[in-house]
């Protein structure tokens, strides 16, 4: 079955980098566009980035652009988010997601705060 590990979350200041991962197995990872969302408490579940399943098309939504990277290595089934400059409004469960499937992973909480 589908199982999406999301793990690297923590507390940072703001200004600060996080890099967050997700083990991605049931699937024929390689063949998939993946995805990160995130979720604000009291607030819906919203698309912070994509990439394709060969990394040569990648789109951010425009709060993160310029300043989250996301990657993927299809030999290690992960995918991964570079989180850079990071805001207050930033802080939220991020979670990994194959675009075109319906299962989501545990999530990680991501806090800015100084």
């Amino acid at each position: 079955q589908v199982q999406l590990v999301e793990s690297g979350g923590g507390l940072v200041q703001p200004g600060g980098s996080l890099r967050l991962s997700c083990a991605a197995s049931g699937f024929a990872f390689s063949h998939y566009t993946m995805t990160w969302y995130r979720q604000a408490p009291g607030k819906e579940r919203e698309l912070v980035a994509s990439i394709s399943s060969l990394s040569d098309i990648t789109n951010y939504a425009d709060f993160v652009k310029g300043r989250f990277t996301i990657s993927r290595d299809n030999a290690k089934n992960t995918v991964s988010l570079q989180m850079d400059s990071l805001k207050p409004d930033d802080a939220a469960v991020y979670y990994c997601k194959v675009r075109a499937l319906p299962n989501w992973g545990q999530g990680t909480q991501v806090t800015v705060s100084s």
